[in-house]
């Protein structure tokens, strides 16, 4: 009966600490810092992607038929921006959104990026 409840311990045991590890691994949502440009959609893309790379970060994913573009920077823990230009009305819209890790970072983080991203396009006062 003794080795019987030691098992039922381990089992206990090691299915606690897989649920309690399984908590510590999820993300939080990522929250996008946004902006909009007066330059066409295309224009403030290939700025973008332009500043991405400037940077140091390797372009994982572009595609400008979607405004959509996915970068990395290969240092620990590895960083990772993810981009969408759409169009609006006279301009277009930025959205853009940063992991460190698996670890969403804060959307005032990325501030310093997008005032860069105005600068590239002639859009500063």
């Amino acid at each position: 009966m003794k080795p019987l409840r030691k098992h039922f311990f381990l089992t206990a045991t090691a299915l606690l600490m897989t649920i309690t590890l399984a908590g510590c691994a999820t993300t939080q949502p990522l929250e996008p810092r946004e902006l909009r440009y007066n330059a066409s959609p295309e224009q403030t893309f290939r700025e973008a992607i332009e500043l991405i790379m400037e940077q140091g970060y390797v372009v994982r994913h572009a595609d400008l038929a979607l405004g959509r573009a996915e970068a990395t920077l290969a240092r620990w823990p590895e960083y990772r921006l993810q981009l969408q230009v759409s169009e609006v009305a006279g301009g277009s819209y930025v959205s853009l959104s940063a992991l460190r890790g698996n670890q969403p970072l804060p959307p005032r983080v990325l501030d310093p990026w997008l005032v860069e991203l105005q600068h590239k396009l002639g859009e500063l006062p």
